[in-house]
């Protein structure tokens, strides 16, 4: 089954919120390397919490940033805020990221956990993080590869080979 239906893409390619996520998207990974350089500092050495805690903030709003205008670019496309077909699980897995990136929010604001307790809380957001930046990494791929295909048509050079040919 295609990723897109002609109507999906043409709609994909037209909105404003398809840039909108190609600029974020790249941008959260930056924040969320240098945030876990950060993180990873303080749990070794002990030393620039603060940093390390202004680092897992800002990757969190760019993240509810990201989360915000990705659920409207999802209304555009396909005609739901959430859970459309073509991405379902990975917006399923999103809520997980969420909920941890809040915990670890509730955990700050709260004073729930040690210092090291609320980096260990924070490398477990990131984790998360990971695992759905390459779904979406994935779906990306898939959505390339399909548009290959479709644009190859009938070409004898194409059909027929494996999509990691492509």
């Amino acid at each position: 089954m295609p990723l897109y239906t002609p109507e999906e893409r043409k709609r994909r390619d037209a909105s404003p919120w398809t840039l909108v996520q190609g600029i974020l998207a790249p941008l959260q990974f930056l924040v969320f390397l240098i945030s876990l350089g950060l993180v990873l500092r303080y749990l070794a050495t002990g030393e620039g919490f603060a940093a390390a805690t202004i680092s897992i903030v800002v990757k969190t709003l760019v993240l509810y940033l990201i989360m915000f205008t990705g659920s409207i670019w999802e209304k555009v496309v396909f005609g739901r805020y959430l859970f459309a077909p073509a991405f379902f699980w990975e917006d399923v897995f999103s809520m997980l990221v969420l909920a941890l990136h809040t915990a670890y929010l509730a955990a700050l604001a709260l004073d729930l956990l040690s210092d090291r307790g609320q980096m260990l809380l924070a490398l477990a957001a990131y984790a998360t993080y990971l695992i759905n930046a390459t779904q979406f990494l994935l779906k990306l791929r898939a959505a390339r590869l399909q548009q290959a295909r479709e644009s190859a048509g009938d070409d004898p050079a194409i059909i027929g080979q494996p999509e990691t040919a492509l």
